[in-house]
């Protein structure tokens, strides 16, 4: 191993394994209202009003947006981890040494992301085992199922770091998740079919990112999705090189980060 690879493999695993000590450590708060909040929307929507609505796409209301629901737990955690971390190393400056360190940018970068996706599949996890509880789950595709979840993790994560750069104050980091994740994770197809609104608001609704998410992401579980799977993937694809690339400028530059 190369004298110049080592102390980056190190430095990697440092900030990963803090990371997940981090969330770990508060799971109350970072583990379990999630949890929590998942089992209400089961209970609710599943139980109480997918009762009435019937099938929707031929399967069953519950069937129908349990894969919405546990996209939905992996979007908001994967960013709330890394805006939450990253900006308290800010807050603390402790983030001004690792960047004189002489530690790659890039190994910063996916530190902190690799830390955002852990917990979103963490959450992810305890999702699917608690809608087990109220319906069957079987995956119709697991190659694009695990690139899907991998592929959304990964792009809120960035988007989470992007927020903690820009953010000023602790208010900052909650702007974001408050204006514009939650509209449109529930405009993005979680509890209904795009198929169910007029012409118009179909074609408006592709412009949603979350929807080609989650969408795909349903294809993956249930084998069936309101729009075409292989530019679903194209554009998370491209997005995560984007957003890569944009944190990688930001974290170079130091902007927001150096007083």
């Amino acid at each position: 191993m190369s004298s110049e690879l080592r102390p980056n493999l190190i430095a990697l695993q440092t900030i990963v394994v803090r990371e997940v000590r981090r969330f770990l450590r508060i799971w109350p708060q970072t583990l379990l209202p999630p949890a929590i909040t998942m089992v209400l929307y089961f209970v609710i929507f599943g139980r109480l009003i997918g009762s009435r609505i019937g099938e929707m796409d031929g399967f069953t209301y519950m069937e129908f947006i349990v894969p919405g629901l546990i996209m939905m737990s992996v979007i908001t955690n994967a960013y709330g981890n890394v805006v939450s971390s990253f900006f308290g190393s800010k807050f603390q400056r402790s983030i001004e040494e690792l960047l004189v360190s002489p530690v790659s940018a890039h190994i910063i970068l996916i530190g902190y992301v690799v830390g955002g996706i852990l917990r979103g599949l963490a959450v992810a996890a305890i999702v699917t085992m608690l809608s087990l509880f109220f319906t069957d789950l079987s995956v119709h595709h697991l190659g694009v199922t695990v690139l899907v979840i991998a592929l959304a993790a990964t792009i809120f994560s960035l988007g989470g770091f992007i927020n903690a750069v820009y953010a000023r104050n602790f208010d900052d980091i909650s702007i974001i998740p408050t204006f514009v994740l939650t509209p449109l994770t529930y405009l993005g197809g979680v509890f209904y079919s795009i198929h169910l609104l007029p012409g118009f608001w179909q074609a408006l609704s592709m412009a949603n990112p979350i929807l080609h998410m989650v969408n795909a992401f349903r294809y993956g579980i249930l084998g069936v999705s309101d729009i075409n799977i292989g530019t679903a993937i194209a554009f998370m694809l491209a997005a995560t090189a984007v957003l890569y690339v944009y944190c990688i400028r930001l974290l170079v530059s130091g902007r927001g980060m150096r007083q």
